[in-house]
């Protein structure tokens, strides 16, 4: 028994560190990490949330950082721009929204949903690494960052995921836009 209980002792250790660690820091840039970061989004600010962007950046050193304009009611006009490093929310600021007479503020804003959602963000990072790989022959090609971008005219015909990619070792970054449905409209450097 005296065996036994050390070992249990360093499992349970382990698992407290582990779960203070947070998840949404060390998500991989796939469909699946991505979506686990929505769900981080979702349960910081609710399911009905609206934005007007949200950006995922990639450090080496602490891992994801999440940007973030949001806010629970469009019609009070107000919004916060949120951080999330290191599993840990922070407001930046907040914001007070103008919008042109006769329009409604959401009409520059967008939910997540299965129009505009992470999941198929993380999704197109992936393919966007296949296409670098393959096309400049870039090995383990490495996220710099991933944006919603959401068009100020509130046109959600012209709403991009924008990604940019670095090679493993830096240098030049590789610049994927595609519209909503996932197809590539232009690739930059």
């Amino acid at each position: 028994m005296k065996t036994r209980l050390p070992i249990l002792f360093y499992i349970s250790l382990a698992i407290i560190i582990l779960s203070c660690n947070g998840v949404t820091s060390n998500q991989p840039h796939t469909a699946e990490g991505f979506g686990q970061i929505a769900q981080e989004i979702k349960t910081k600010f609710g399911d009905t949330a609206y934005f007007t962007d949200i950006l995922i950046n990639s450090d080496d050193r602490i891992g994801n950082i999440i940007t973030l304009t949001v806010t629970e009611s469009p019609e009070s006009m107000k919004m916060g721009q949120w951080s999330l490093a290191q599993n840990s929310w922070t407001q930046t600021s907040e914001i007070t929204l103008e919008v042109p007479e006769g329009t409604k503020a959401a009409d520059y804003m967008f939910q997540l949903d299965a129009t505009i959602n992470l999941e198929k963000m993380g999704g197109l990072v992936e393919k966007a690494k296949e296409q670098l790989t393959a096309e400049k022959d870039i090995q383990n090609p490495t996220l710099y960052t991933a944006l919603i971008q959401y068009p100020k005219n509130g046109d959600i015909a012209n709403a991009q995921y924008n990604i940019s990619l670095q090679p493993e070792t830096g240098g030049t970054t590789f610049y994927f836009y595609y519209k909503l449905d996932g197809e590539l409209i232009k690739m930059d450097y």
